[in-house]
């Protein structure tokens, strides 16, 4: 299966993210009330905070900036908390700090399916709709999962890629974030499915983590390059382990001898597709992904929508949605980016 370049309008210049403190967990929407007096379970309280892995991360930027646009067409209130770095139960506190100031919906990509479900259970006992974005909690812990891409998608146009840049044959490894996350695993778990089934002369030869960290993804790439000298590809399925991965090779002598493919960000990745570095990545537009999950938490909060299986909503520019199996909403497919397309983009 091979996933055709799609033709697009460029998004929005590039922009200054929103990056909140807990304490104040500040308003960057809309004008209709403080979201620290709202009140969980009120169908009128639009008051909707973003709980991204890690703040201060290009990816998690762009999505709050879709989100914070979604929110100010609603006419809500938009916040944005976060940790500095990732970890399975650093999102913890800061549910609990927006449950008792008493949000519309909390809107999180979960950094662990199990450590923040007792978190979010509280919060929705109190109230308030739990969607989660990008990376999924245990069904039964939220209410809705806004899914960029089905994992057998983005899995596949990966596995498409890495094996047309490699000649469909040698050793890869796999450039990871956090052991833990969700999304991550489900899509690494398919990889190895498709690369078994369908690319017998390609050995997936290990899997490291970075933790979301650059500078840790890049010492990760170095020494699975040093531990593998016949290492032919790399695959990095979150935008700073490609980006990590990405500068290491550019200046070592490794570039255009290992290829490097995964899911990155346009304006992480240009100069790398500029010089060379790499042919093509692929990734879906998070600052869509943000504007759906916006509206998603809306629905839920107004009660256009429950996250039954048929519940359909609109979502603005993007038109309207079906909630399939399992409270899941799909953005759509994943997208490819290369040297003829990436000047279209600014994100």
């Amino acid at each position: 299966m091979k996933f055709a370049h799609k033709r697009v309008a460029a998004v929005a210049a590039a922009f200054v993210a929103a990056t909140l403190v807990l304490a104040g967990c500040a308003d960057t929407g809309g004008s209709n009330g403080d979201s620290g007096d709202a009140s969980g379970g009120d169908s009128e309280n639009l008051a909707i905070t973003f709980l991204p892995k890690s703040l201060g991360n290009p990816y998690f930027d762009t999505s709050s900036k879709g989100g914070l646009a979604a929110v100010d067409e609603l006419g809500g209130d938009f916040s944005e908390v976060g940790p500095a770095e990732s970890g399975p139960d650093t999102q913890v506190s800061y549910i609990n700090t927006a449950t008792q100031q008493g949000v519309g919906s909390l809107v999180v990509s979960a950094n662990d399916p199990k450590a923040i479900c007792d978190a979010l259970n509280e919060a929705r006992d109190a109230g308030v709709k739990v969607v989660t974005f990008d990376s999924d909690t245990n069904p039964e812990c939220r209410d809705l999962f806004v899914n960029q891409a089905t994992a057998d998608g983005i899995a596949q146009v990966q596995v498409d890629l890495i094996a047309e840049q490699i000649g469909d044959e040698g050793e890869i490894a796999i450039v990871s974030s956090t052991a833990n996350a969700t999304n991550q695993n489900a899509w690494i778990d398919k990889m190895k499915e498709l690369l078994e089934a369908d690319h017998p002369n390609i050995e997936l030869v290990e899997v490291v983590y970075g933790d979301d960290d650059e500078q840790i993804s890049f010492d990760k790439t170095a020494a699975v390059l040093q531990s593998h000298p016949n290492l032919k590809g790399i695959v990095s399925p979150t935008t700073i382990g490609i980006s990590a991965a990405a500068r290491y090779l550019s200046t070592s002598d490794y570039k255009g001898k290992v290829a490097l493919t995964g899911l990155g960000t346009p304006n992480q990745m240009r100069e790398y597709i500029e010089d060379g570095t790499v042919t093509a990545f692929a990734l879906w537009n998070p600052e869509d992904l943000g504007y759906l999950s916006a509206y998603a938490a809306a629905a839920l909060i107004t009660g256009e929508i429950t996250g039954a299986e048929g519940d359909t909503f609109e979502a603005g520019k993007l038109g309207s949605y079906t909630v399939g199996a399992d409270s899941t909403v799909l953005l759509g497919d994943p997208y490819v980016f290369d040297a003829d397309n990436i000047g279209d983009f600014d994100f």
